[in-house]
């Protein structure tokens, strides 16, 4: 309790410093975001991210260890906002929307992805696992969905998990592709939203047209 002519106190634990140096590491972690992505991981250089977040070059060694601290943070960090974004509980339509968002609307994220399937991965066999078992969930939850009559089963629960994959990375791997063929920009709402309509209604069960999303 704050007494009559008594000054607030900064709450225990968390001062001025500690705010700067949380603001300096995010800023770190943008510029690395955006290097990687425009970059890959190899092409990424430290020099380049100290620059672009306008700070010392050996606050990253000091904050994340490197540039392979930095990106294993990234990952961190992506994966614990992938998990908010897609509940366990998430329809199959709820879940392709929330998809289709994190991914369209991280863009440089969704570009180290790309730049990591041709080849520029960085992490080793531990990170490769922990991609595996994210993959493995989600063909687990599409099989619980085929099981409960939400998805057809004539598809196999890996592809249709493929498939949601391919729609959401198209935009940052082939937008020229996307443009051409549908009409509409890869980066608009209009894209997500023939995606998710396009899906649902092809992996919908003829006997349980409730389930399609119609907007």
């Amino acid at each position: 309790m704050i007494e009559p002519g008594q000054s607030p106190r900064r709450h225990r634990g968390r001062t001025a410093r500690d705010e700067a140096a949380e603001q300096t590491r995010q800023k770190i972690l943008d510029a690395a975001m955006v290097e990687f992505g425009a970059k890959g991981y190899s092409g990424a250089r430290t020099a380049g991210i100290a620059a672009r977040a306008g700070v010392n070059q050996q606050l990253i060694a000091y904050y994340f260890g490197g540039k392979q601290g930095l990106l294993d943070e990234l990952r961190r960090r992506w994966s614990t906002r992938q998990d908010a974004a897609v509940p366990a509980e998430s329809t199959f339509a709820e879940s392709l929307r929330a998809y289709l968002d994190l991914t369209l609307d991280h863009m440089d994220w969704a570009r180290l992805v790309v730049w990591q399937a041709l080849g520029d991965w960085s992490g080793g066999e531990e990170s490769r696992e922990t991609q595996r078992q994210r993959l493995e969930e989600g063909v687990r939850r599409t099989r619980d969905r085929q099981q409960a009559g939400e998805l057809t089963d004539a598809v196999s629960p890996e592809f249709v998990v493929l498939l949601a994959h391919l729609v959401a990375f198209a935009p940052v791997a082939m937008p020229q592709i996307v443009q051409d063929l549908l009409g509409v920009a890869p980066d608009s709402p209009d894209y997500r939203q023939l995606c998710r309509e396009q899906l649902t209604t092809l992996l919908t069960p003829a006997e349980c047209p409730e389930t399609q999303e119609t907007g």
